[in-house]
């Protein structure tokens, strides 16, 4: 199937600068308007990543917060130049939605870290697993899903994640069908085009991501107030679905209120007058999101400023997203396979020595048979010391854990402790009383005389604290 041109066969000759100066035709003007929009959109967005990378405290959430911020200045050149070189626009419009991928991907791992920082150890891997079992928003309310399985955590990220390989993917078959005059994207909606496949596997995959999104968040929307989620969310969220739907409205428009001339067709009007208001756009959602992601949140007192270099490195460093989806890849294999762990709840505490270990089950906390191979069970009429023995070590555990499953640390995702992280901790530790360890009640095996705080211990042994 052959694609109708989307240029016309005679190309405008005249250049911006005429022999009487410039000549202002719409097309000019729109030049001018598109390259300050740009540039102002540009400036607005240096500003707010120049104040990120001088207060590089948290880098763990600073490096999400930067590829976000690209967004707007990256649309807007991009935008640009695409109106400026109209006969080339769809190659354009696909390295433009590329990056779309990049800055949900880059969302859904902000917003882990902002869970895990609600934290305090930062050292166990498991952030929900008080969380209970909940309904799947809409459309499937029907289902429950629990989040303390192993695959949760791991099938969450995979559905956001899975974007930033297809949507790139998707470009790449994009520009090559276009090279190759069989996407067709001027044409009618065919499944005999490129178009129509790219557009549906798109669809979605990005309905898969943001579905991930809303489940994410609605689990997690406690442990993330006073860091606007929403604001933050409809920043990126604002600018996908305002391109997409003015990007329809416009070719709705051709051959009705948009006609060709002798040099553009209706094609080019319409891609043009698209990318002239996403760069008009683009002004507003760089202030937009200079408000909703701040860098005031990272500004520490009597702290030196960082230099530029490593955070912008950090941001461009795409090898965190590939050891995510490695890692989700690995899981769901084991998974296939029928590991234990991979389908058990992933329930960890952490004991005196700071080491992490499985929580108790019913069986090792009553010393019933079969729960624990440390645990016999005596045979009848005939005592066993070392059940005896294990019985009181049973017991011991039990409470240690009851201790260590209420003060247990959680977190989503395997990031070390930043700066930034490390401060809110030291605070939190001065408001319980603990010297600003951030530890609540101590390090696991730390000797306390007395219980500052508002839940003290629920067992003491020989006058240390569990």
């Amino acid at each position: 199937m052959s694609c109708p041109s989307e240029n016309a066969q005679v190309i405008d000759q005249s250049s911006f600068w005429g022999p009487d100066g410039i000549d202002w035709d719409a097309h000019k003007i729109g030049w001018v308007v598109s390259g300050a929009c740009a540039a102002a959109t540009v400036a607005i967005s240096l500003v707010s990543i120049i104040m990120h990378c001088v207060n590089y405290h948290n880098p763990g959430e600073q490096r999400q917060v930067l590829r976000i911020l690209y967004m707007p200045p990256i649309y807007a050149v991009i935008s640009f130049f695409s109106y400026r070189f109209f006969r080339s626009y769809t190659y354009y419009e696909l390295i433009e939605t590329a990056y779309e991928s990049i800055t949900l991907s880059a969302f859904m791992l902000l917003l882990i870290q902002y869970v895990a920082a609600t934290a305090t150890h930062h050292d166990v891997h498991n952030a929900i697993a008080r969380k209970d079992k909940s309904a799947l928003p809409l459309p499937f309310c029907c289902w429950r899903y629990r989040p303390t399985k192993a695959y949760f955590m791991y099938t969450v990220k995979w559905s956001v994640l899975q974007y930033v390989i297809i949507r790139p993917t998707l470009s790449i078959v994009g520009i090559i069908c276009q090279r190759k005059g069989i996407l067709c994207e001027s044409g009618a909606w065919s499944f005999r085009t490129a178009k129509a496949y790219i557009t549906v596997i798109d669809g979605i995959s990005i309905t898969i991501a943001l579905y991930g999104l809303v489940v994410f968040y609605g689990l997690t929307k406690d442990e993330l107030k006073g860091r606007r989620p929403l604001a933050k969310f409809l920043a990126i969220k604002l600018i996908v679905m305002v391109t997409f739907y003015q990007s329809l409205v416009f070719g709705a428009l051709e051959g009705r209120v948009i006609h060709a001339t002798e040099f553009w067709t209706t094609t080019n009007i319409s891609d043009g007058l698209n990318a002239l208001c996403i760069t008009v756009e683009m002004v507003i959602f760089s202030a937009f999101m200079m408000w909703a992601y701040t860098w005031k949140e990272y500004t520490l007192e009597k702290r030196p400023r960082t230099g530029v270099l490593r955070p912008l490195w950090d941001s461009i460093n795409y090898s965190d997203f590939v050891m995510e989806i490695w890692g989700s890849l690995v899981f769901f294999w084991r998974y296939i396979r029928g590991h234990p762990q991979a389908h058990g709840p992933r329930i960890t505490v952490t004991d005196n020595d700071g080491k992490a270990r499985n929580k108790v089950d019913f069986g090792e906390a009553f010393g019933v048979e079969g729960s624990s191979p440390r645990l016999r069970r005596p045979s009848a009429g005939i005592p066993d010391s070392s059940s005896e023995s294990d019985l009181i070590n049973s017991r011991t555990r039990t409470r240690e854990s009851r201790v260590y499953e209420e003060r247990e640390d959680i977190r989503l995702a395997p990031y070390a402790a930043s700066a930034g992280q490390q401060q809110q901790q030291m605070n939190m530790g001065y408001a319980y009383g603990d010297g600003g360890q951030g530890q609540g009640w101590g390090r696991p095996g730390e000797r306390r005389d007395e219980f500052r705080g508002q839940h003290p211990p629920a067992a003491v042994i020989h006058g240390e604290a569990l």
